[in-house]
């Protein structure tokens, strides 16, 4: 239990606030219907994380429950996810406890026609999509949520954000706390993992809130953040290999009479067991010896049901090839894994210096020729044959543009190798 979050974090509260104490499940990126690496197990997997969500919220018995966006991996899910959802969210229903939503990156409207899929369930009473509502907010006596919808990109973001926010803005209400629910990466290197891009700039996001309920970061973060707190939930199930090691749950918020949240993080215990090694470097190893390695891993981590992921890099040997790693035999290595996952981050050498000598050795009226033969050295290494001589002679075309610095023609050699 994180006590008193908003003095640990400097936040000022209204000192004027009198509340009826309260509380709410913060959930998100549960990716509803992923069947990754082309698993039924898997997608079943998303599904009993959300079921054990539901069991979990239904102990808590919270006065509303909010899922920042990612409720489905697809805007269009399967039948059967959908039917699963359908029974979880109507369990939650039963228990007077409405589902607020916004949409996220994954099942955000692919256009404007045909909608996101949380408006049939908000039609249907099983969630209350807020940015389709008047306002778009919920609201009772003591509690005051706005939720904005995902625009998918940066872009669309910069463009449509604040076009939402001035069509539809947020009233907040002082005598009551107030919640702000988005699906996005903030600007903000505390935050935002290094291979995420992100869609807003904090000023994008409107000031006077005490609770800014994020989705879309996949790890459970925490801070202070304009008047009030910013918190991610983190994901339900490892949704890429890299959230193997976070935590998989969700928050539970508990305000007291003074409008002060304090947050206690409800771990999940059904997320499936991933292994990742990533640690060793194998480069200078012939492919025999990468292969020989990686089996053994490979069998002394075999676990029931376990997902291995090997993680494969380094620098090979000159002579050697990526190829020559033989992947089925390290995919079949163990015998109680639900799956072996061999990443390959191997690179090749560069070419040997005495091959660049060669190349070059010659008058320098034929150093296009001799650079060609360079540059199909390196390509044919990386590409078929055919593709390999494509981007030699491309990137020929480039040397003389780019040495005298004219744009124009490096740009009109680049638009006819796309033709």
């Amino acid at each position: 239990m994180l006590k008193n979050p908003y003095s640990l974090l400097g936040v000022v509260v209204d000192e004027g606030i009198a509340l009826r104490p309260f509380s709410f499940v913060h959930a998100a990126d549960l990716h509803l219907g992923y069947a990754q690496y082309n698993l039924e197990a898997r997608r079943e997997d998303f599904d009993r994380a959300f079921q054990e969500l539901v069991n979990k919220a239904l102990e808590l018995k919270p006065d509303f429950v909010i899922i920042a966006g990612d409720v489905f991996q697809q805007a269009r899910p399967l039948n059967s996810t959908l039917e699963s959802v359908i029974q979880n969210l109507r369990r939650l229903r039963d228990a007077n406890i409405p589902v607020l939503a916004v949409d996220g990156s994954h099942d955000a409207a692919p256009n404007v026609v045909t909608g996101t899929i949380l408006n049939p369930l908000d039609s249907a009473g099983l969630i209350y999509y807020l940015p389709r509502h008047e306002g778009a907010c919920w609201q009772n006596d003591n509690c005051y949520v706005y939720g904005v919808p995902n625009f998918r990109t940066k872009r669309r973001t910069e463009e449509m954000l604040p076009a939402f926010l001035e069509k539809t803005p947020p009233i907040l209400d002082s005598s009551r706390f107030n919640i702000f629910v988005f699906h996005m990466a903030l600007d903000m290197p505390e935050f935002k993992p290094p291979q995420m891009e992100a869609e807003a700039t904090p000023d994008m996001i409107p000031d006077g809130f005490n609770y800014y309920a994020g989705g879309h970061v996949h790890q459970a973060l925490s801070m202070k953040f304009k008047s009030g707190i910013l918190v991610y939930s983190g994901c339900t199930e490892t949704v890429n290999y890299e959230d193997a090691s976070v935590e998989k749950g969700f928050f539970h918020v508990q305000v007291d009479e003074k409008g002060i949240p304090s947050l206690q993080r409800v771990k999940l215990e059904l997320p499936r067991p991933f292994k990742i090694f990533n640690q060793k470097d194998y480069t200078g190893m012939m492919p025999a010896k990468i292969t020989e390695e990686v089996v053994q891993l490979v069998k002394d981590e075999d676990q029931e049901g376990v997902i291995i992921v090997p993680v494969i890099k380094g620098a090979l040997p000159a002579e050697a090839n990526r190829n020559e790693v033989d992947l089925t035999k390290i995919r079949g290595a163990a015998e109680k894994a639900l799956l072996v996952h061999p990443i390959m981050r191997l690179k090749t050498s560069e070419v040997p210096e005495e091959v660049i000598q060669a190349i070059f050795e010659g008058e320098l009226k034929d150093l296009k020729t001799k650079a060609f033969e360079y540059f199909l050295q390196i390509f044919a290494e990386r590409y078929p044959r055919d593709e390999a001589e494509k981007v030699g002679r491309l990137a020929i075309g480039l040397l003389e543009p780019l040495t005298r610095k004219d744009e124009e023609k490096a740009k009109q050699v680049l638009e006819e190798y796309v033709r």
